[in-house]
C-alpha cells in the first residue's frame, strides 16, 4: 500500500487540501509532514471506512498499517492473533530509555452504514460508525510525521489495537502480548460528536464507566396461574428483581460513584393462564469508581440470592465483568493539556464530562499512568450525528487535529 493515490481512486472521491487548523504550530517537522501529506491521512481513513472490519477480524487493516509503517522504515510486529500491531519509533539511547505509547483501536461495529457517502461500507452488516477508522488514520499519521523527525527525545510506542467493540475487550490481547513493557504512560482519544472540530476534551479522573453484563436465569416447577400457591410464581419472582435489584443497590452503593444497573432484556413466558417454567433477565451495570466496581459482583450475588428467598423460585447468575473505568491521572491529564495547548492552542482545551459508557482503554490505566481525551469532529453547524448510529459522520480537519494532538502530548511527556 505506497500509493495513496489509489485509495482515492478506490473511494471514488477526489480529495480537495483540507484546512490543517494547528497549521504553523509546529515543530517544523510536523507542519511540513502535514503539508505534504494531510490528503494521505483523509485517504486511509476512507479507505478504512470503506472495508470495516469487526473485532478480531481486523486482517486487512492489519496489513495496510504494518505496509504503511514498513514503508517509511519503521518495525513493526503484529500479535500472535494475526490481528493488532505495535512498533516502536525511536530507541531507549534518547531519554533515559523511556517510552510513552499512544493507542488507537481498529474494529467496526455490526450495523449497516446509512451515510451515503461515496466511500460508504462496502461490507455487508460491517461499519466505522464510532470512528476506529478515524482512530487509526490519526494514529498512522503522528507515526508517519514522527519518523521523519530529526530527532525524539525518547522512544514513542504506536499500539493498533484489535477489538475495543467486545467484552472485555482487545486491549487485554494487547497486554498479554508484552505492549506495556517498558511503557511510562499511555495516551489514547476518541471522536466526539457533541464537541465542535479544533476542540479536545479533557478531564481529570474518571471519564468513562466500568460496564458489566447482568444476565439471571430463573427456574419453576411451573404450573396454573390459578394455584400459584402450588408452584413458584417466576413471573412475580423476575418482577421482584427487576425493581428491588436496583433499589438495593442504590442504598448499599455510595451514590457519588455514578453506579446505575439498567434493565435491557426480561424474557419469560407464552400464555396468560400458565406460571412458566423459566425465564431470564439480561442487563449492564455500571459505575465510575474503581473500587465499587471491584465490590459490585459479590454485592449483586448476595443480594440476588435474598430477594428471591422468599419465591421458592431457582436461578443462576451469569455475571459478566466488562471493563474498567477509564480514570486519566492528574500529571497524565496535565501533560495532554499542554500536547492539546501547544497542538491548537489553550482555546481548543475542553472541559468534558463523565460518560457512563466503556471503553477499555480502561486496562491500560491498570498498569500504567495515562490519560484518554475525545477529539471534536463536529463542524459547528448541523446536527450532532451520534456515534453507533447509522448514520453517524465526521468533519474531517478532526483528523489532523488528532495528529497534531498525539504528536504534542508523546513529545511534552518525553520533554
Amino acid at each position: 500500500m505506497e500509493a495513496p493515490t489509489a485509495l482515492i481512486s478506490e473511494a471514488g472521491v477526489s480529495m480537495a487540501p483540507v484546512h490543517d487548523l494547528g497549521a504553523g504550530r509546529g515543530p517544523f517537522w510536523l507542519d511540513d509532514w502535514l503539508s505534504a501529506n494531510a490528503t494521505d491521512v483523509l485517504a486511509w481513513r476512507r479507505h478504512i471506512h470503506a472495508h470495516p472490519e469487526l473485532s478480531r477480524h481486523e486482517f486487512a487493516t492489519t496489513e495496510m498499517v504494518t505496509s504503511l509503517l514498513r514503508s517509511v522504515g519503521l518495525k513493526p510486529w503484529v500479535l500472535p492473533g494475526g490481528t493488532g500491531v505495535v512498533c516502536d519509533i525511536g530507541s531507549d539511547d534518547a531519554g533515559g530509555g523511556r517510552c510513552v505509547a499512544l493507542r488507537a483501536d481498529m474494529d467496526a461495529l455490526p450495523l449497516t452504514e446509512a451515510t451515503g457517502l461515496p466511500y460508504a461500507s462496502k461490507t455487508d452488516g460491517a461499519a466505522h460508525m464510532c470512528g476506529h477508522d478515524a482512530h487509526t488514520a490519526i494514529l498512522l499519521g503522528a507515526a508517519r510525521a514522527l519518523a521523519g523527525a530529526p530527532e525524539l527525545p525518547g522512544r514513542i510506542r504506536l499500539i493498533f489495537q484489535p477489538a475495543e467493540e467486545v467484552m472485555p475487550g482487545g486491549a487485554l490481547d494487547m497486554i498479554a502480548a508484552g505492549a506495556m513493557e517498558g511503557v511510562e504512560r499511555i495516551y489514547g482519544l476518541h471522536v466526539d460528536p457533541r464537541l465542535e472540530v479544533g476542540k479536545v476534551g479533557l478531564r481529570e479522573g474518571a471519564m468513562t464507566s466500568a460496564a458489566d453484563i447482568i444476565e439471571l436465569r430463573l427456574t419453576s416447577p411451573g404450573g396454573h396461574t390459578s394455584r400459584p400457591h402450588l408452584t413458584a410464581d417466576l413471573v412475580h419472582a423476575l418482577g421482584t428483581v427487576i425493581t428491588s435489584l436496583p433499589a438495593v443497590l442504590s442504598r448499599r452503593v455510595d451514590p457519588r460513584s455514578g453506579t446505575v444497573l439498567v434493565w435491557g432484556a426480561v424474557h419469560a413466558g407464552q400464555a396468560a393462564n400458565a406460571v412458566p417454567q423459566d425465564g431470564v433477565l439480561r442487563g449492564t451495570l455500571r459505575t465510575a469508581d474503581h473500587e465499587v466496581w471491584t465490590m459490585l459482583e459479590p454485592l449483586v450475588a448476595a443480594s440476588v440470592e435474598s430477594l428471591l428467598a422468599p419465591s421458592g423460585v431457582g436461578f443462576s447468575l451469569d455475571y459478566r465483568r466488562g471493563v474498567p473505568p477509564v480514570v486519566s491521572d492528574a500529571e497524565s491529564t496535565a501533560l495532554m493539556r499542554a500536547g492539546v495547548e501547544a497542538a491548537l492552542g489553550e482555546s481548543a482545551v475542553a472541559e468534558t464530562e463523565q460518560s457512563s459508557g466503556g471503553e477499555d482503554f480502561g486496562w491500560y490505566l491498570e498498569h500504567v499512568q495515562g490519560a484518554f481525551a475525545r477529539l471534536g469532529v463536529w463542524p459547528g453547524e448541523g446536527p450532532m450525528a451520534d456515534i453507533h448510529r447509522p448514520t453517524f459522520t465526521l468533519d474531517e480537519r478532526a483528523l489532523l487535529c488528532g495528529v497534531r494532538t498525539l504528536v504534542h502530548t508523546a513529545l511534552a511527556t518525553l520533554a
